[in-house]
């Protein structure tokens, strides 16, 4: 972190994409090497890590590259304003700062209603802002590898792939199968069997 910025004091030099992420990937190696370590290990003071600029700097580009950094959420702000009326640099040190103070606040999704499928349903979809997304990754990038420690290689489901993963008891098939529980847990008429995992 680069703070020490000559007739400036507090400024802050936000590193580029690839400096950032490889700045992040050799906290997070060591974060992940001390929790697998010591799977007891508390972790006292990972905050710093979330606004720290490479983590922040790192968050952004994850942000900017997804899909949805054209959709704005309630402040109407997307990447591509962000980048043409506010500058990345501003930006970012407006959050890093909140965040230092204690002052951020998330705001309120956007509320959409998007099409289930075609079966002419809706389901609700909260959009957050894009400042709360940055938030979000850089919350991410920092408890990522300290969680990660304590799954298993045979624990399933992986959120990497996209794919949804269901584990059906052993009883009844001893591999991960693909599948969607999406309304599994939907109020029926009909008795639910605890002991197969499966609805009648």
């Amino acid at each position: 972190m680069s703070e020490d910025a000559p007739g400036n004091p507090g400024a802050v030099t936000w590193p580029d994409g690839f400096t950032a992420s490889v700045m992040v990937r050799r906290v997070q190696a060591k974060l992940h090497r001390w929790a697998a370590g010591d799977p007891g290990r508390r972790f006292g003071d990972l905050f710093n890590l979330v606004y720290d600029p490479a983590f922040l700097a790192a968050a952004w580009d994850r942000v900017a590259a997804n899909k949805g950094a054209r959709t704005a959420g309630i402040d109407r702000a997307t990447v591509a304003r962000i980048e043409a009326q506010v500058g990345v640099g501003a930006f970012l040190g407006q959050i890093r700062d909140s965040l230092r103070s204690g002052e951020f606040r998330p705001v309120e999704v956007r509320q959409v209603r998007v099409p289930k499928g075609s079966s002419g349903k809706f389901r609700k979809l909260g959009i957050p802002t894009i400042a709360d997304r940055v938030v979000q990754a850089s919350l991410k990038l920092v408890l990522e590898p300290i969680f990660e420690a304590d799954f298993q290689p045979s624990h399933t489901g992986s959120a990497r792939t996209g794919a949804r993963m269901t584990r059906l008891p052993r009883s009844t098939i001893s591999r991960p199968v693909p599948g969607n529980t999406t309304g599994y847990w939907r109020p029926t008429s009909k008795p639910v069997s605890m002991k197969s995992g499966t609805r009648p």
